[in-house]
This record gives structure tokens, sequence and C-alpha cells, in this order.
């Protein structure tokens, strides 16, 4: 994993490092692969709050990489079709639940326990993008140059962009960065609603945000991701429903007290760490 991605945990907050800074973190197998298995190593540590991802070298993320796709287009070359491709099949098989392999890299960092922050700068170009959407919040650069670039390439975006991307922005925003691939920037990005704030440093302010957050319960933290994941995809009768489940699990629990004791006392809480 060390080879494409490094993680690091300090305080609760773990950094994951995209590393293959010579080819501006662009993903290939290899990313894919460490990814997931950085994501799934995360998902199960129960000592970590809140997660930074950001990028080794000039850019966060370039995308998918330029070999690995000639790769894949070079798996149509026998005639057999895009149905018949290695590429289709790896796509339509869903070892992760309802995502496939590509997909995963993504998803893990939506639904891991904790709040993922993604710090972005450089470049966030079309997979790219998609990974910082994977993210709770993403801090940008101002003058990071990021596009949804895959119509260029004859394709739409597969590892879970249209799901996420589309609960963030104005529908027609949307519609107008995919079919026109067209580059904004990070201070675009946070007028259209798809980054939370730009800053000279994200990973900086980013890794400040992350021990904001570790500072609180992380069963309140946990709960509170839990509950805006399962709002996205809900009606309102089980929503309401869940925040009570929610709250009568963490109302009266060591960390809630302690939580409320803290905040009368005016001291800095001591919390245990959250049930895995």
């Amino acid at each position: 994993m060390t080879d494409r991605v490094k993680v690091s945990i300090d305080g609760g907050v773990a950094e994951v490092r995209l590393n293959r800074p010579d080819k501006l973190n662009a993903l290939d197998g290899g990313m894919y692969e460490a990814l997931i298995e950085a994501g799934d190593r995360l998902k199960g540590d129960a000592s970590v709050r809140a997660v930074v991802m950001s990028g080794e070298g000039d850019a966060f993320c370039s995308g998918l990489d330029a070999q690995t796709l000639r790769m894949l287009m070079g798996s149509h070359s026998d005639g057999a079709g895009p149905l018949h491709s290695p590429f289709a099949v790896a796509s339509e098989q869903r070892p992760y639940g309802i995502a496939n392999r590509v997909q995963y890299a993504v998803w893990v960092w939506h639904v891991l326990p904790v709040p993922v922050i993604a710090a972005v700068h450089g470049a966030a170009m079309g997979s790219g993008f998609e990974l910082a959407l994977g993210a709770d919040i993403r801090i940008v650069a101002p003058d990071t140059r990021m596009a949804i670039v895959e119509l260029d390439w004859g394709m739409v975006p597969d590892m879970c962009g249209t799901h996420l991307m589309t609960r963030l922005a104005r529908d027609e925003a949307m519609r107008e960065l995919l079919f026109t691939g067209r580059a904004f920037t990070g201070e675009e990005a946070v007028a259209m609603g798809l980054a939370s704030r730009a800053a000279a440093d994200p990973r900086r302010e980013a890794l400040k945000l992350a021990n904001e957050i570790a500072a609180k319960s992380p069963d309140a933290v946990r709960a509170a991701k839990r509950l805006l994941n399962f709002a996205r995809d809900t009606d309102a009768e089980h929503l309401l429903m869940r925040e009570t489940a929610e709250q009568v699990e963490l109302f009266g629990a060591p960390n809630q007290i302690e939580a409320y004791q803290a905040r009368i006392a005016g001291r800095a809480p001591r919390f245990i760490d959250a049930k895995s």
C-alpha cells in the first residue's frame, strides 16, 4: 500500500496521501487496489476519528492513467465488442455490495464510518474529481483545475460520480460540466457547491478541521455521518425513524455523558474510542 498510497495516523486523524507524484497521482490498477486497501483498513480501525486525503507532488489526482486507458481500449481490438471485453466483465462484477472494483475505490470513502476531508490542489480531473467527491468535505486551492472529462473520451463517469455530484450542485450546473467537460477552478467549485471552501494550503486547513472533528465524541460523529448518508437515499419517514434510533443509541452512553460533563465544566473532553 505504501507504494501507491501512504497512510499515517496521529491523534485519531488518519492522513491518506496518494503517492504517485511523477504521474500526478493518476489512477492505475495499483492505485485502485491501494485506495481500497487503505479504506478497508481504516474502516475497521476504531481509533480513527477523521481522515484527510491529499496528493503528493503537484496535483491531487490527474485522473485515469493514460497507459491504463490505452490498455482498456486495447481490450476491444479483438472485435469481440464492449460487452465481452475484460473491462466490461470487471465492471459488471459487484464484489463490494452495490459497487464494482473501480467504484469502491471512491465509495469506500463515502461509507467510511468517520468524516473524510479531501485537500485538493493542482488538478482533480475526471476520475480524480470523482475520488474527491467520495469525501464528505472538499477544501480546494483557488487555482485548482477540475473537470469531468469522461465525455471527451466517449465515456461517462463510472466511479460513483453521477450519484455523488448531483447531490451537491444544481442539476443544470452538473449537466453543463458533464456535457461540455470544461475545466473549472477551485473557486468555481466552491461557488457551485462542489467544494466547501478554498484555501491557499488545503492540506493544512484540512488537517486543522480534522483535528477539530477528532476532538468531538467519536460516537456522535459516526452517528452524524450515518444519518447524513442515510438521508441521501431515503424518505422523511424513514429518516426521522433513523434519527430517533441513532439518538437513543447515543443518549446516556459514555461518550455522550463525557461530552455533556466536559461542556458544562468548560474543559476538553476525554473520549473513549468508538465502537467499530
